[in-house]
């Protein structure tokens, strides 16, 4: 059974604030996501499989841990999600990156794809799904139904900086199995599916777009 887990690090609420003021510039905004972004992975990784090896220091022979060769792999929900990527390829360089392309129809709210490229081991691989805003949860349950059932993914753990109650629901209601780490969890949609109070669209404040 997936989990929630809210991120409450003073660090983390700190730099979502700087995000959901109006504000931020698209500079500063794009900068803190990527902060954003590394935290979380610093935390979704956390409980990584590792093994005792054994090196050589400048000074002697130490035993030492390292990750265990658990193959990794991000996948950002296209567009935003791409605003997540390149500060956790930083910290997991190994990993590799396949990607979604939704958008939502503006008339229904539903999902549609547009894009889809994956590596082609991404079955054997921990995959981490990327987008910066879980609102209806539309777009992310499309994602990892395509993820399950085209790739034959059965390790993923979804990271979203900011939810609605709405898309929480719905990806647990839909993929139990699959772990949501969020650093906060709002109020709720309004009547345009937007979350309130939320922070505007993420994908336009990143690209500087409308």
């Amino acid at each position: 059974m997936g989990k929630v887990q809210i991120l409450e690090h003073p660090l983390l609420q700190h730099k979502l604030a700087r995000l959901r003021d109006k504000n931020t510039g698209v500079k500063e905004f794009r900068e803190v996501v990527g902060e954003i972004a590394a935290l979380m992975c610093y935390e979704a990784t956390r409980n990584l499989p590792t093994e005792e090896v054994e090196i050589e220091t400048p000074v002697s022979v130490a035993k030492v841990r390292v990750l265990a060769g658990k193959k990794l792999a991000i996948v950002p929900i296209l567009r935003a999600g791409l605003g997540m990527v390149d500060s956790m390829i930083a910290l997991i360089p190994s990993a590799k990156i396949g990607h979604i392309g939704l958008y939502r129809d503006p008339e229904t709210h539903l999902p549609v794809q547009y894009y889809c490229k994956m590596p082609p081991d991404i079955s054997e691989r921990q995959v981490f799904v990327v987008d910066p805003m879980l609102a209806t949860g539309g777009s992310v349950v499309a994602a990892i139904d395509i993820l399950k059932k085209e790739y034959g993914c059965k390790y993923i753990t979804l990271l979203n900086i900011l939810a609605a109650p709405e898309g929480v629901q719905a990806v647990a209601e839909a993929h139990p199995d699959v772990d949501i780490i969020v650093t906060a969890v709002d109020e709720k949609l309004n009547d345009h599916k937007y979350i309130v109070p939320g922070l505007g669209d993420a994908g336009d404040r990143i690209f500087g777009t409308k």
